[in-house]
C-alpha cells in the first residue's frame, strides 16, 4: 500500500526523536492540519499540493493551520509518495459481474468517471452481495484510504444501507433507499415519469391498462408503480392489473403471459423497464397480439434496445450520464466539506411505434 507524504514524514520524525520522551513532540501530520482547518484530509492535501481547485477560504484556512502547527512535509517524502489524492468506492448490491456491461450501468459509470478524473480520485468498483464482499465493503468504509462511497440501487432490506449511513466517510446513494433516512442521494423522478407514460396510454383511448413492475425492495420500482396508480386513479380506473418482475427480459415475458391469462382483453401495458417491455413484446407476439393495434406498450429507461425493438418502443427517458455525473459531483462536494442536498432528475417520454 502506498504511503502519503505526511505518513512518510511522520515516520522520519519518529526515528529522529528516538524512543525517549521527545516522541510526544512528533511532527504534525496532514490529518492534524485538516482538523485544525476544519476540512477533510483530501481538501487539505489538495490545498497543500495545488492539485485541483480549492476555494480561497479553504486554501487560506489550510495555509493558516499548517503555519500554526509548523507542518511542512519534506521534499523527499513528496517524491516518494504517489500522486493519488484519494480513492472512492462504487458499490452495487448485486451478484452478477455481467452488470458492469449493462447499458444502464455503463453509461452511469461514464458520468461518474468524468467527474472523478477532474477531482483526481481513483475509483474502485465492487459487487457487495456475497458475505465476503460485504465484509470487504465494511473494511473499505473503515479504511483511511477511502475518501467516499457511492452505493447504487440500494435494496430496501440491505443491512449495508445502514452500515453506509452510519459510516464516518461521505456516502452518496444512487437511487433513494426504500427505508431509512438518506441525507445524500441522487434519483430520477420515477413516479412522475411513470405517471406521464400511463397518461399517454389513457390519452390514446386505452382503458384496460396493466403494469409490469420491478422488485418491491427497490424504491424505483415502488415509485413507478405509484405513478401507474396515480394516473389510473385520476381517470377513475382501478390499478389491479399488476405483475411484479425483476427488470429482466425473461421476467417481462413471463409477467406479460400471466397478465394475458388473467385479462385477455387488456389493451395496454406499462413496463417499469425497457428490458421487461421487450420481453412483453415477445410474449404478445407469441400470443397473437398485435402491437400497438391490440395492445400498446410503454417501457422505462430509453436504452438502445428501445429503438431496436419490433416495433420501436415508446419509453420514459432517464438521463443515465447526468445521473452518474451528479452522484460523483455530490460525493466530491461532501469530501470537500461542502453542503449538499438530495437531487431528483427529470424524465421525459419518448414516443415511438409501440404506443403512438
Amino acid at each position: 500500500m502506498s504511503r502519503s507524504p505526511d505518513d512518510v514524514s511522520q515516520a522520519g520524525a519518529s526515528a529522529a526523536h528516538g524512543p525517549g520522551g521527545d516522541a510526544a513532540r512528533r511532527r504534525p501530520t496532514l490529518d492534524d492540519v485538516a482538523r485544525r482547518a476544519g476540512v477533510s484530509r483530501t481538501v487539505a492535501s489538495r490545498a497543500m499540493n495545488n492539485t485541483r481547485d480549492v476555494s480561497a477560504a479553504k486554501r487560506e484556512a489550510v495555509r493558516q493551520a499548517a503555519q500554526e502547527l509548523g507542518y511542512a512535509p519534506n521534499s523527499s517524502a513528496r517524491a516518494l509518495a504517489t500522486k493519488r489524492v484519494g480513492s472512492v468506492v462504487l458499490a452495487v448490491a448485486d451478484e452478477e459481474p455481467a452488470l458492469f456491461s449493462d447499458p444502464f450501468f455503463s453509461q452511469v459509470v461514464v458520468g461518474i468517471t468524468t467527474v472523478l478524473a477532474r477531482a483526481e480520485l481513483d475509483l474502485t468498483l465492487m459487487l457487495a452481495s456475497s458475505a465476503s464482499s460485504r465484509e470487504r465493503f465494511e473494511r473499505l468504509l473503515r479504511s483511511p484510504d477511502t475518501d467516499g462511497v457511492m452505493m447504487m440501487a440500494p435494496q430496501g432490506d440491505d443491512p449495508l444501507v445502514r452500515v453506509a449511513e452510519n459510516s464516518a466517510v461521505p456516502v452518496v446513494f444512487g437511487g433513494r433507499p426504500l427505508h431509512g433516512r438518506a441525507d445524500h442521494y441522487v434519483d430520477v423522478d420515477n413516479r412522475s415519469g411513470a405517471r406521464e407514460a400511463v397518461e399517454h396510454l389513457l390519452g390514446a383511448g386505452r382503458r384496460r391498462v396493466a403494469a409490469i413492475t420491478g422488485p418491491a425492495s427497490l424504491e424505483a420500482s415502488v415509485a413507478r408503480q405509484r405513478g401507474f396508480t396515480d394516473a389510473l386513479a385520476v381517470a377513475g380506473l382501478r390499478a389491479d392489473l399488476v405483475e411484479e418482475s425483476d427488470f429482466s427480459f425473461t421476467g417481462g415475458q413471463g409477467a406479460m403471459a400471466r397478465l394475458l391469462a388473467a385479462r385477455p382483453d387488456l389493451d395496454a401495458v406499462f413496463a417499469a423497464s425497457d428490458s421487461m417491455a421487450a420481453g412483453a413484446l415477445r410474449a404478445l407476439k407469441t400470443h397473437g397480439r398485435s402491437v400497438p393495434a391490440d395492445v400498446a406498450v410503454v417501457g422505462f429507461d430509453d436504452l438502445p434496445l428501445a429503438e431496436q425493438s419490433d416495433p420501436p418502443l415508446t419509453t420514459v427517458h432517464q438521463p443515465f450520464h447526468a445521473f452518474g455525473h451528479e452522484i460523483a459531483t455530490m460525493l466530491v462536494r461532501l469530501i470537500d466539506g461542502e453542503p449538499t442536498s438530495p437531487l431528483i432528475l427529470p424524465t421525459r417520454l419518448i414516443i415511438r411505434e409501440s404506443a403512438p
